[in-house]
């Protein structure tokens, strides 16, 4: 390709800001990312918003090279023949290669009453007015965490610590994407906490009311606060521009993480399905995803064939409260196995993985910055 390459990247979490600023260290290559908010979110971090030990955003100034142009805006429609995305806001943009980094959301539980009275805390905006809810109720009203997963455990642990009398529902086993041995230690955390864990068959939330959860074993948990944690949702735009995606929402790719339908859509983050290899929603996968979709795209713009994706798991971390965590290690496949950390150590483990994640991003953003220093003179757009 001659002349300056245009890259659009779609969506400003952690793989659409790793790719962003990994591209815009070339030259040739001109960025733009569009988001619909402002700020960057540290999503690691929404369950401590809860509870106001951390505000889990960051500006884009900060994570975002000063040569990337960010457009505050919702993209609407990819419109792939003319190789441009359609905004709610503003006039379209133009690419040459776009990298598609929607991330993901709050799943819809199907479960009668759960729209409208559960809470999230997958996003900004839905940790936010979690927030201002529990404030709201009164001290000892019963908090009801549906899900057992990494958000679950955290948002319960979390919520327990601050004197919130929660109950845990898993649907099934306590922290299913552990190793048998790490349920252990998250279960006694958890009693100490004052967390009531219900587990095992019957467990299955089929309701959920004003003022209560009901089971599949006809229990009725009451409930003033329902926090909804079990699953994630992924937005449906690339379904809605004729790209094919897989049974959860993701963009089809290959091994390249270029999409099945069109070589200049290339996909990052939780919203990357690589045909035949699912991968594992998380940060750990978005932030080698980036660079890796930017690869791909640098390649194909000098007219070779990209390589494919290559991805190393460490394992999870999870904040059991501020106090303690647990560290879950895995093969590099992600297969966990019985290895961990608990305790205070697995606390500190978890909050070094946080700083260092933000660390990553903002170094990124130095070497994405030319001239002047970083976040002077950048000349971004930001658009209502």
């Amino acid at each position: 390709m001659s002349g300056n390459a245009q890259v659009v990247v779609v969506g400003g979490g952690y793989g659409g800001v790793t790719a962003a600023n990994r591209l815009a260290r070339h030259g040739g290559v001109s960025v733009t990312l569009v988001n619909r908010r402002a700020d960057f979110v540290e999503r690691i971090r929404l369950h401590q918003l809860l509870t106001g030990s951390d505000d889990a955003v960051i500006g884009y100034d900060e994570v975002l090279g000063g040569d990337v142009r960010l457009v505050v805006d919702e993209v609407t429609r990819i419109d792939a023949a003319e190789h441009r995305v359609l905004l709610a806001g503003g006039n379209p943009v133009p690419y040459d290669y776009l990298v598609y980094a929607v991330g993901s959301g709050a799943c819809d539980p199907r479960v009668p009453g759960a729209s409208e009275y559960a809470h999230s805390v997958s996003d900004l905006e839905a940790a936010r007015q979690l927030r201002s809810t529990l404030a709201a109720a009164p001290a000892q009203a019963p908090v009801t965490v549906v899900g057992s997963g990494p958000t679950g455990l955290e948002t319960a642990a979390e919520l327990a610590e601050k004197g919130h009398p929660v109950t845990l529902v898993c649907g099934g086993v306590l922290g299913p994407s552990l190793h048998a041995r790490a349920r252990r230690p998250a279960a006694r955390r958890l009693a100490a906490l004052g967390v009531t864990v219900l587990e095992g068959r019957g467990t299955r939330v089929t309701e959920v009311t004003a003022d209560a959860v009901r089971l599949e074993d006809g229990r009725d948990v009451p409930s003033t606060v329902t926090i909804w944690t079990a699953g994630f949702r992924i937005p449906d735009l690339a379904a809605r521009s004729g790209l094919r995606t897989d049974p959860e929402g993701r963009l089809l790719t290959d091994a390249t993480l270029t999409s099945v339908d069109d070589e200049r859509v290339v996909a990052a983050g939780d919203a990357a399905a690589i045909v035949g290899r699912p991968l594992r929603m998380s940060c750990q996968a978005a932030v080698q995803l980036g660079p890796g979709a930017a690869a791909t795209v640098l390649r194909r713009i000098a007219g070779k064939f990209p390589s494919p994706v290559r991805m190393l798991f460490a394992g999870q971390c999870l904040s059991l409260g501020r106090t303690e965590g647990l560290t879950q290690f895995s093969y590099p496949d992600d297969r966990v196995n019985a290895l961990h950390i608990g305790g205070r150590p697995g606390a500190g483990i978890k909050e070094i993985a946080c700083r260092f994640t933000l660390r990553q991003l903002v170094t990124g953003a130095r070497r994405a910055t030319s001239g002047a220093p970083h976040g002077a003179g950048d000349g971004r757009l930001t658009t209502p």
